[in-house]
């Protein structure tokens, strides 16, 4: 009996796999978007602020105003600096977006710097581009105190470099956006293809009319979820692997961590990802239904896992409710893998929530299909 059973699997695990891979056109959707996409996004999605544009009022006679404009116009993140002459003009090309913001020197800003340290400049923000004009005013903040520092200095004729604060990133020296970006996007883009996969199978089949036909075959709903499972699995563990080849190889990322911990752990997170396909693909009835669920699900799943945003900015009661969320999980573990050596204790914490996700998605698949036999 166990062996006819191994040979209903093995049947049913080879109809799924020629279904995806027998069609030339099926392997290059699977394969070529997503390696597309990781070059693309892993561009786009930046998280630095560079060439931005900022207007300049200067009302201080005095030389350390010169200087700051001076500075400002030097920093690195600037592209095009358009000197102001009143106070209106600032508010008119902030208000017609051509500048991300604007410095306002007071009059009285060098006598007051020199003589107390009390000199202030006003900095207005464009709050449409919250993001990027806070991350840009934290650059103009820098700015700004190192001119005073220098003046202070020079005031109290003091040769002493100012001792300010010495910055060390740890586990990123350069802050390079892509040392965060390619390892979450290896994970994002696998959970996506998995449930995709999943979710169109059991639906593709009610359409073609098969699925009734398996239902009145000796297999039973445990043996048809583990057929669908397995080749979805193989699909997504093979392109994250890919994936994760490509951010050592192709992007240079440093990988610290441990690559059994990691290939013991993308498998499990992968299965997740089907189950949950799978539970949708079982509820469904047509392929068009399934895309619109899957879809209407890995948004939420995306913007909860802590890729672009920190899960504790979250409130407490979307925090609860993330931890059902496996994206959330392996996005741990691939990134303490690559960048800071994440001990096997700390993977093996973030896996066991995943097996429970896994098991509990697949059983709740086995018995809606279970279901539909009654």
């Amino acid at each position: 009996m166990f062996a006819a059973s191994i040979h209903r699997l093995k049947t049913l695990i080879v109809k799924e796999l020629l279904s995806y891979l027998r069609d030339p056109r099926t392997r290059m959707i699977l394969l070529g978007p997503p390696l597309m996409q990781l070059l693309i996004f892993s561009f786009a999605l930046t998280l630095e602020v560079k060439n931005v544009d900022i207007a300049v009022l200067n009302n201080d006679s005095g030389t350390l105003g010169t200087e700051l404009v001076q500075a400002v116009s030097a920093a690195q993140f600037t592209d095009e600096i358009t000197i102001a002459y009143h106070a209106g003009t600032l508010e008119r090309l902030i208000d017609e977006g051509k500048v991300l913001l604007a410095v306002n020197i007071p009059a009285e800003f060098s006598r007051k710097t020199l003589r107390d340290g009390s000199g202030s400049v006003q900095i207005l923000l464009d709050g449409r581009r919250a993001n990027a004009a806070q991350l840009a005013s934290g650059y103009l903040n820098t700015i700004t105190r190192e001119v005073g520092a220098r003046s202070a200095a020079m005031s109290t004729g003091d040769a002493t470099p100012f001792p300010g604060i010495q910055l060390r990133h740890w586990y990123n020296p350069n802050l390079s956006y892509r040392w965060f970006i390619v390892p979450s996007l290896s994970g994002v883009l696998a959970l996506l293809i998995s449930l995709l996969v999943t979710a169109l199978s059991i639906a593709r089949e009610r359409e073609l009319g098969t699925f009734d036909q398996l239902l009145v075959s000796p297999i039973s709903p445990t043996e048809i979820i583990i057929g669908k499972s397995i080749p979805a699995l193989m699909i997504g563990a093979a392109l994250g692997t890919i994936m994760i080849l490509a951010g050592v190889l192709l992007f240079r990322i440093p990988f610290t961590g441990s690559v059994t911990m990691l290939a013991m752990a993308l498998p499990v997170f992968i299965l997740s990802g089907v189950g949950i396909g799978l539970s949708i693909s079982a509820v469904c009835q047509t392929q068009q239904q399934a895309i619109l669920g899957a879809f209407a699900l890995i948004v939420p799943i995306v913007l909860t896992s802590g890729f672009a945003t920190p899960v504790s900015n979250m409130p407490g009661w979307l925090q609860t409710v993330s931890l059902a969320n496996p994206l959330r999980h392996y996005l741990i573990i691939a990134q303490g893998s690559f960048l800071k050596a994440m001990p096997a204790t700390q993977v093996l914490a973030n896996t066991w929530p995943l097996l429970l996700i896994a098991a509990g998605t697949l059983s709740f698949a086995v018995w809606l299909v279970r279901r539909r036999l009654q």
